[in-house]
């Protein structure tokens, strides 16, 4: 099967793809995050990403858009946490559905699928209607249960360890969060 794999960071990669390896399957990895601020954290991300991705010999494929100024539009008047979430998934799972389409790929997923701090069901449902929307099947796994193991072999590897979502918005939360 040849599937393009959303990838938000090297640490949430790393169990995907082993686990993807083994059903035989060893993705194409797609950067496409125009959700992650600020900059310096956007490229500390990317560059982690683009390092695994040659140390695994993973063809990796940057859709290089750091967009703060378009997000910040976008869900500045969403009330809700979920809102920014759900649009968030959505504007990363339609274009990479569309490049999937484009490119001839059997299927397409997301390292989003590994995070338990995800909306787990809006990932997988938003992952569905982009897969009919672009007429490329959607590679649904529970990657949840592997959360952990990606995660210290990203602290032993020494790859970037990001300490929040990705937007302003998460980045602000989480850090009010230990004020409080």
């Amino acid at each position: 099967m040849k599937l393009l794999l959303h990838t938000c960071c090297a640490p949430c990669s790393i169990q995907c793809v082993e686990s993807l390896a083994e059903e035989g399957i060893k993705p194409d990895l797609l950067w496409y995050n125009p959700n992650i601020h600020p900059y310096t954290e956007y490229r500390s991300r990317r560059d982690a990403l683009c390092h695994y991705a040659l140390e695994k010999t993973l063809q990796l494929y940057t859709e290089d858009e750091y967009g703060l100024r378009s997000f910040i539009k976008a869900v500045s008047s969403f009330e809700q946490r979920d809102d920014r979430c759900l649009y968030c998934y959505r504007i990363r799972l339609e274009k990479t559905a569309r490049i999937a389409s484009e490119r001839s790929f059997d299927a397409f997923s997301t390292t989003l699928l590994i995070s338990p701090h995800q909306n787990h069901d809006a990932v997988k449902k938003i992952g569905e209607h982009a897969a009919n929307d672009f007429s490329v099947k959607f590679l649904y796994r529970d990657f949840r249960p592997r959360f952990h193991a990606g995660q210290k072999q990203a602290r032993n590897s020494g790859y970037y360890m990001q300490k929040y979502c990705g937007c302003i918005y998460s980045e602000e939360e989480r850090y009010q969060e230990r004020l409080h």
